[in-house]
């Protein structure tokens, strides 16, 4: 869940990063460009504040933003933590505390954090992975009414198809696989040119059928991951299971 151009910069948001002990149902957002400096806004939004600290804060912001992007999530901890607690009103903040806690398997405060990150900015972004902060914890009625709410609310397809993703794994952790399967099997087709979570949702897809025991149509769907990337995931391993 690539990297950096020339070009102006953007602001900063994080990468996100998935759960990676059920794939399936796990949301993953197309990875942004690594920023190794904080951009002005988040700056300003850090003075802002209140502390009289900014620079430590933001010093420390971008030792966690680093340690985030390099997979060191306990170390990306210690340096949010204390933000989160001084600087609660700094979006980004939330936002990459939120995240490292879902990294870290800390599902019930990695889902109030990035619930704080939508209340501050509206943003729909992270419902996918609160969402699964929920699948994880067994709020299936939670998921559920997520799902829902997230479809009335019409956000970008991306976002749409990380959380089917995650409703149609919370279905299959309820043994309801037919259901689950019916969830994601409208993307099934393939795709020339195809975005990041059509390609989960085939693996999904991929892996709801062979528990289903549908083992040609796994086999297919693995088969078409392999021919993409022979190193995505695992899907090649997934396929020589199936031979």
């Amino acid at each position: 869940m690539e990297r950096t151009h020339e070009r102006a910069p953007e602001a900063w948001e994080p990468d996100v990063w998935v759960r990676d002990d059920e794939a399936p149902a796990a949301p993953r957002v197309r990875p942004r460009p690594r920023r190794r400096d904080l951009p002005d806004d988040v700056v300003t939004e850090l003075a802002r504040a209140g502390t009289g600290r900014s620079n430590v804060l933001a010093r420390d912001l971008a030792a966690g933003a680093s340690a985030f992007e390099s997979g060191r999530f306990q170390e990306a901890y210690r340096y949010l933590r204390p933000l989160a607690e001084r600087a609660p009103t700094v979006a980004p903040v939330r936002e990459l505390y939120g995240l490292t806690l879902y990294r870290l398997g800390r599902w019930r405060v990695a889902a109030a954090e990035l619930e704080a990150f939508r209340e501050l900015t509206g943003s729909l972004e992270h419902e996918p992975v609160v969402a699964d902060c929920e699948r994880a914890l067994g709020h299936h009625t939670a998921v559920e009414r997520r799902w829902q709410e997230l479809r009335q609310a019409s956000p970008s397809a991306e976002i749409l198809g990380e959380a089917r993703i995650v409703m149609a794994g919370d279905l299959a952790d309820r043994g309801e696989l037919d259901a689950a399967i019916g969830v994601l099997a409208r993307y099934e087709a393939d795709r020339a040119r195809p975005r990041p979570w059509m390609v989960r949702t085939w693996y999904a897809l991929a892996d709801l059928y062979e528990r289903a025991g549908d083992v040609p149509r796994a086999r297919a769907l693995f088969q078409r991951l392999v021919r993409m990337d022979a190193e995505w995931f695992d899907a090649a391993e997934r396929l020589a299971a199936l031979q």
